[in-house]
């Protein structure tokens, strides 16, 4: 697991290896005692659940590092090293 942005009391990670449980790309997101999982560049809600207002602006950073987030899919998927992104401000 890597993680690969923060942003008020959300974390964002990505798991190395994990593309067959979802078959889609996706970022995992952790806030208090909850827990998603969103598509990647869709930002559909696939797993989980999420408070309203962290959900939104969870969806809003991923169409803001849509590439980016697929750039370090692409890494994880192969076990490789993940880069930060930049968080919401």
């Amino acid at each position: 697991m890597a993680i690969i942005s923060l942003f008020y009391g959300i974390i964002v990670y990505l798991y190395f290896e994990d593309n067959k449980r979802h078959h889609t790309p996706h970022i995992h997101v952790k806030y208090q005692d909850e827990n998603a999982v969103f598509s990647i560049p869709e930002g559909l809600l696939l797993e989980g659940s999420l408070k309203t207002s962290k959900a939104k602006l969870v969806q809003a950073w991923i169409v803001i590092h849509g590439e980016d987030l697929m750039a370090d899919w692409e890494l994880a998927s192969n076990g490789q090293s993940v880069f930060k992104i930049e968080p919401l401000k």
